[in-house]
C-alpha cells in the first residue's frame, strides 16, 4: 500500500502533551494507523468496518 500522499491526521483522543499520539489516514476503505513519533515505523492497516467495531468496543470500556 502506497501511502506516500497519505494525509495524516492526530486522533482526536491523543494527548495534548506531545507524547503518545496516534495519526490515522484513510486510504481506500482502509483506516491506516501509526505512532507520531515514529511516523516512519510500523503501520496497523484495518478496513474502515473493522476501525469502526475497534472504537466502538473502546469507546463502551
Amino acid at each position: 500500500m502506497d501511502l506516500n500522499n497519505a494525509e495524516w491526521r492526530k486522533a482526536r483522543k491523543s494527548g495534548e502533551n506531545g507524547g503518545a499520539c496516534v495519526e490515522l489516514a484513510t486510504i481506500h476503505d482502509s483506516v491506516v494507523l501509526r505512532d507520531s513519533q515514529d511516523p516512519g515505523g510500523p503501520k496497523l492497516v484495518v478496513s474502515r468496518r473493522d476501525f469502526g467495531r475497534l472504537t466502538k468496543t473502546l469507546k463502551s470500556h
